[in-house]
């Protein structure tokens, strides 16, 4: 069994072997791998966070000898790492591992973070609205995790990774999770609310209470919702309709 770490900023994972392929989801900096297949200049990899499954171009990570502890998260949206001569960013939520508050070490190799991190571990919930909010107004990524593009159950895990509470990867598989809420006027702070159309969850979101919800739909932007769904008061429409309300706190 051999594993591994994304040794650059952002990683794309894809479908399949090849740079065409769909972009399923990303790998940040310093998150560990699996290593399962390898086809070529491709890796079929699990990422150890989410066990979620894909392909990576073989020069975005590097073999480890073991996993290591990773508790840090990065706080900034983006923020520089330097390693030797060669400094490249971090975007917010990358992992940290041995961090010791200004170098971490991976492989035995020392990189240097003088930026704003938080520990996991230590993060109370009376900062979730304020992680929440980091990454309003990111656009919209078909598979991505950063706040430079995000799509909404990349969104709703990359928040909760900083409570580290390890969502699923899609919409659908988080909705298995937690305590079913009946109505949605006592949905609370932090509350995970899903979306679709018949029996398929196709969409989720952050309550924040109060009715409102933020959520990554072209952007990441704060609406209302109520028992039928997400109301957008700009087209006075309805854009998705409640499935259910999920509570993990």
């Amino acid at each position: 069994m051999k594993f591994g770490f994304c040794n650059v900023a952002i990683a794309p994972l894809r479908a399949e072997n090849n740079d065409r392929a769909e972009m399923v989801s990303q790998l940040l900096f310093g998150e560990f791998v699996e290593v399962l297949e390898i086809r070529d200049n491709w890796t079929f990899i699990r990422n150890i966070y989410d066990n979620y499954e894909a392909w990576v171009d073989s020069k975005q990570y590097k073999l480890i000898e073991k996993l290591e502890d990773a508790h840090f998260l990065t706080f900034h949206l983006s923020h520089a790492c330097q390693f030797e001569s060669i400094s490249f960013p971090l975007v917010l939520g990358s992992r940290l591992p041995n961090f010791d508050g200004i170098n971490l070490k991976i492989n035995k190799e020392k990189y240097l973070y003088n930026g704003k991190a938080i520990n996991t571990l230590e993060n109370p919930l009376s900062n979730f609205k304020k992680i929440a909010l980091k990454y309003l107004n990111a656009p919209y990524l078909w598979g991505g995790r950063s706040p430079y593009g995000i799509d909404c159950s990349g969104y709703t895990q990359m928040v909760y990774s900083f409570f580290n509470h390890a969502l699923p990867r899609d919409a659908y598989m988080q909705a298995n999770l937690g305590e079913t809420i009946n109505f949605s006027g006592e949905a609370k702070l932090g509350d995970l609310a899903y979306f679709g159309k018949e029996e398929r969850i196709t969409h989720v979101g952050i309550c924040l209470g109060d009715q409102q919800i933020i959520h990554a739909s072209g952007k990441v932007k704060i609406d209302s919702f109520d028992h039928i769904g997400i109301f957008n008061k700009e087209t006075k429409k309805y854009t998705h309709f409640l499935k259910t309300i999920k509570r993990l706190f």
